[in-house]
């Protein structure tokens, strides 16, 4: 005997429905001034990705021009001081400063984190050893370590991404450690280890699931950290290099329109000004944290 297919109970939400609806109250509980930080942030990642892609070719291929000309109707920024588009340099410099930030940022974060759960985890010597080696390299002045590495073994992308993840390394460890240790001390990690449960179970399953939304926060703050430090060293001749160009390199380069006020040396430094703010705001908005601010207080 054949059933007919039962019709769908009136009033389910379909599977695809309810996941939009998660997606908007979880983008509602940003507010105003997370959506512009959100919105800000996607605007700069999706320039970084696909920006140089969309760019008009004759603005890219332009060689020569009117230097440090003003803002009109062909160039938007204006131009550089070799007379080049400069909305062209700065969607081109957003691969160089978003994308090698992040890079960082995750290897710095990633592996604080690990050698957090590591320590927590395991406690004993090895959590002393790991926190005396880190703030060993804690004691050492960032930018002066910075620029000792990059001066001594050149200014490659990879050794750049190396200097900005190992200073930010031991910061990602001590807020991921402090964390852990608190969660490691509950009575559900306890019961974990009483039924058998190795550590790296501990680690991903017990301690890292509920650590990761400071963490998240913190990754967002090395974020700036790190887009701050590499355009200082760029502006100091020490980060990418010509012909190619980060937003730091753009604003050492055009420095001399500064007293004209020219768009050349604006536009890069507005760029990395909304990039940082719009990091801040967006941590600043995460949803649930205002919530949880209240009910701590």
């Amino acid at each position: 005997m054949h059933t007919l297919p039962s019709s769908p109970t009136p009033g389910a939400t379909p599977l695809a429905a309810k996941g939009r609806s998660r997606a908007l109250r979880w983008l509602g509980g940003f507010g105003f001034t997370g959506l512009v930080g959100l919105g800000v942030l996607l605007f700069w990642l999706l320039a970084a990705l696909v920006g140089p892609a969309l760019l008009p070719r004759h603005l890219v291929d332009l060689q020569a021009s009117v230097v440090y000309a003003p803002i009109d109707a062909q160039h938007w920024l204006g131009t550089d001081y070799l007379g080049r588009d400069m909305l062209v340099r700065v969607v081109q410099g957003a691969r160089y400063t978003v994308g090698v930030a992040l890079v960082a940022t995750l290897i710095a974060c990633s592996t604080g984190t690990l050698l957090a759960l590591l320590a927590a985890a395991t406690g004993s010597w090895l959590d002393a050893f790991i926190s005396r080696l880190l703030d060993t390299l804690t004691s050492i002045p960032s930018k002066m370590f910075a620029l000792v590495l990059v001066a001594g073994f050149g200014s490659s992308i990879g050794m750049l991404v190396f200097t900005a993840a190992l200073l930010y390394v031991p910061g990602a460890f001590r807020i991921a450690r402090s964390l852990a240790v608190n969660i490691n001390a509950l009575d559900y990690v306890t019961v974990a280890r009483t039924r058998g449960e190795g550590t790296l179970y501990i680690m991903l399953r017990e301690i890292l699931p509920n650590i990761i939304g400071p963490i998240l926060a913190d990754m967002g703050l090395r974020f700036v950290y790190v887009v701050l430090l590499l355009a200082s060293l760029s502006f100091l001749g020490l980060g990418i290099q010509p012909p190619e160009a980060d937003w730091g390199s753009l604003v050492r380069e055009n420095v001399g329109a500064l007293p004209d006020g020219s768009a050349a040396v604006i536009a890069p430094a507005l760029a990395i000004a909304s990039l940082t703010i719009a990091v801040n705001l967006v941590i600043d908005n995460l949803p649930g944290r205002a919530a949880h601010e209240r009910k701590g207080g």
